[in-house]
């Protein structure tokens, strides 16, 4: 029988734990009835409490976790995550301006959130200059932003020049969540700001009190890719990635 669902690649890193990476994407998938696939850039050490080491993979053994999969399927949408080094950052580059893969979700991770570094300074420049010229979105958080951009976020018209800013890197469009900003600022309001090329789209949600959850910036962006992957409009992957990830917080709070 041959299976309609589409199938979303992701490309990022092994959290053990199953809180974030590519336990959490292909959690994603699932619920948006997709069939994932996933190649494995990291291999990270770490629980709930933090994260203790890593074993990066090199770009020949991506490469080869890669093209079985294209050999076999038509990749209807693909997101990255943790990029650890600049050789996995262009190979990931070369798949997508060879025309093998679609234009990424990129998750640009930097830290975790117990603060381990789990991009390189190398892979954060090719990151910058290289990949998102090719990625159809990239979803920064404030702390991202800030060093994608060099300058402060403090504020709502931050928020908008930074996502500008972003977008003249280079890349389609940025979703700037602003999860970080609505905790200092406005606990009632969360904010993010979606630049489609510059059109702005500015989504509003109630903040929620609850439980600390890892992983929401990968499930956001697996959200959007499985809703690109069903031929959704960016705005509109956005918005229902946006109701999905709420649902979850909202969910872990009543618990």
């Amino acid at each position: 029988m041959i299976n309609d669902e589409p199938v979303v690649l992701t490309i990022a890193g092994l959290d053990p734990s199953g809180g974030a990476g590519i336990i959490a994407d292909i959690r994603t998938f699932v619920a948006f009835e997709c069939v994932p696939a996933a190649a494995l850039t990291s291999i990270t050490f770490q629980n709930t409490r933090g994260v203790f080491g890593a074993a990066h993979q090199s770009a020949d053994t991506l490469r080869a976790q890669i093209e079985p999969i294209l050999r076999e399927s038509n990749v209807a949408a693909v997101k990255t995550g943790m990029l650890p080094t600049a050789e996995v950052v262009n190979e990931v580059v070369r798949f997508v301006r060879e025309a093998k893969l679609p234009a990424p979700v990129v998750d640009p991770v930097m830290n975790s959130t117990s603060g381990f570094q789990l991009i390189s300074h190398d892979a954060f420049l090719a990151l910058k200059s290289e990949l998102l010229p090719v990625a159809r979105v990239v979803t920064p958080n404030i702390p991202e932003a800030e060093r994608l951009t060099g300058f402060r976020i403090t504020n709502p018209d931050d928020m908008h020049r930074a996502a500008r800013a972003v977008r003249e890197l280079g890349v389609r469009a940025v979703l700037l969540k602003g999860g970080h900003l609505s905790k200092q600022s406005d606990p009632a309001e969360a904010i993010d700001i979606l630049d489609n090329e510059g059109n702005v789209t500015v989504f509003r949600s109630d903040w929620i009190e609850g439980c600390v959850l890892r992983g929401t910036g990968c499930t956001l962006s697996s959200a959007i890719a499985a809703c690109l992957g069903k031929g959704m409009s960016l705005e509109d992957s956005v918005r229902t990635a946006k109701h999905y990830v709420t649902a979850f917080i909202r969910g872990c709070s009543r618990t």
